[in-house]
């Protein structure tokens, strides 16, 4: 997958194929007239056996503003905490589990924060230590371009967080987008090309700030000086989607990956709703099916206040989708869901050991350090 996401037609026609997937089987954020549209309607394909070749894992955290990391973050320290104590393991992290990460704005720098490497060769961050970054640093984020803010200053939140790490040093596949105002294309920032290519790597500070923007541009290189960007936020709007296309695409690192049959798909991210008292979505899972999670913030809440307003809205039911079958007020409450993602996880790690095959073979990136 190019760093510069130039338009094409096989590109269009792939877009417009995941995303009428998303629609259609994994019902993403769909709306009323489109579940009306397609309740009842029987799958195109029979699926495949459950475990017959493994599922790859994604996690996407769609960035809206820095408060809906917040959110993203409590359901990761949520899921992190079911899969220590399923496995047994309490060093467990969320990137032992995912095999990509996608995320734009603070989402971005959340899923920076979990799968860069740490000093021993493990994730930086655990979900914990990165809600509380977010929590506590969550206005400087917002702030993060202004010249007299952080991104500037060497001391500042980003620089102290990961140093000289690269996007070359992530431990897995990841993607993060910006808009690149010198060519006025998407740009993403990606391990698999960063690996490739010194041109294609940037500075992990650099490329939370790029991913924070907004419309206040930044300049950075690459870690050679070749490549110039001139930065702005939301260069993606569905991050999900932008995994989807990488991992179908991208056959040396996901050789077994054809089809959303092979996928296990969690997306966190902050929608946003026509007015206040509407609310955001919260959470999209998909594992043979789709629920929605949604969350109440309301503008003006403190900060420990929207940390209390995420953790209370794993404890709501919502309207869940049910495939081919409109939708319904789901019986489980968003934390019950997400429990079962965490099951659905450590069965796809427990297969893996077993495998002859390899679902994922990530390319030799940085060595320890």
């Amino acid at each position: 997958m190019a760093a510069w996401m130039k338009p094409s037609v096989d590109m269009d026609k792939l877009s417009y194929e995941i995303f009428s997937i998303l629609e259609t089987k994994f019902l993403f954020g769909c709306d009323d007239d489109k579940l009306g549209s397609i309740a009842g309607t029987p799958p195109e394909t029979p699926s495949k056996p459950r475990g017959s070749s493994g599922k790859v894992r994604i996690l996407s955290i769609d960035g809206g503003g820095a408060s809906d990391g917040l959110f993203a973050a409590v359901s990761l320290t949520r899921l992190e905490t079911s899969l220590r104590r399923r496995s047994g393991d309490p060093s467990v992290r969320i990137a032992d589990f995912f095999d990509l990460a996608s995320g734009s704005g603070p989402g971005g720098v959340l899923a920076a924060l979990l799968f860069s490497r740490g000093p021993n060769g493990r994730p930086l961050f655990s979900a914990e230590e990165a809600l509380a970054f977010l929590s506590e640093n969550l206005r400087r984020i917002s702030n993060a371009v202004s010249k007299k803010g952080i991104f500037w200053k060497r001391s500042g939140i980003f620089g102290r967080i990961f140093g000289d790490r690269t996007v070359r040093d992530a431990l897995k596949p990841m993607l993060i987008p910006c808009h690149d105002l010198e060519t006025g294309a998407g740009m993403m920032f990606s391990r698999a090309d960063a690996v490739e290519m010194d041109g294609y790597d940037f500075l992990m500070k650099d490329v939370c700030a790029a991913t924070c923007a907004g419309d206040q541009a930044v300049a950075i290189r690459s870690v050679d000086g070749l490549t110039k960007i001139s930065a702005v936020g939301a260069g993606v709007g569905n991050p999900t989607a932008a995994a989807i296309t990488h991992v179908l695409n991208n056959k040396q690192e996901f050789p077994r990956a054809n089809g959303v049959e092979d996928l296990l798909v969690l997306s966190l991210g902050g929608g946003r709703g026509a007015s206040p008292p509407s609310k955001a979505k919260l959470a999209r899972i998909a594992a043979d099916g789709a629920a929605d999670m949604a969350n109440g913030l309301r503008a003006g809440k403190t900060r420990a206040g929207k940390v209390v307003a995420a953790e209370a809205a794993l404890t709501e039911r919502n309207v869940e989708v049910v495939l081919f079958r409109g939708s319904k007020l789901s019986e489980r409450t968003n934390a019950e869901r997400l429990e079962n993602f965490a099951g659905e996880l450590i069965r796809e790690e427990e297969r893996r050991k077993w495998s002859m095959e390899p679902t994922v073979v990530i390319k030799r990136g940085s060595p320890m350090v």
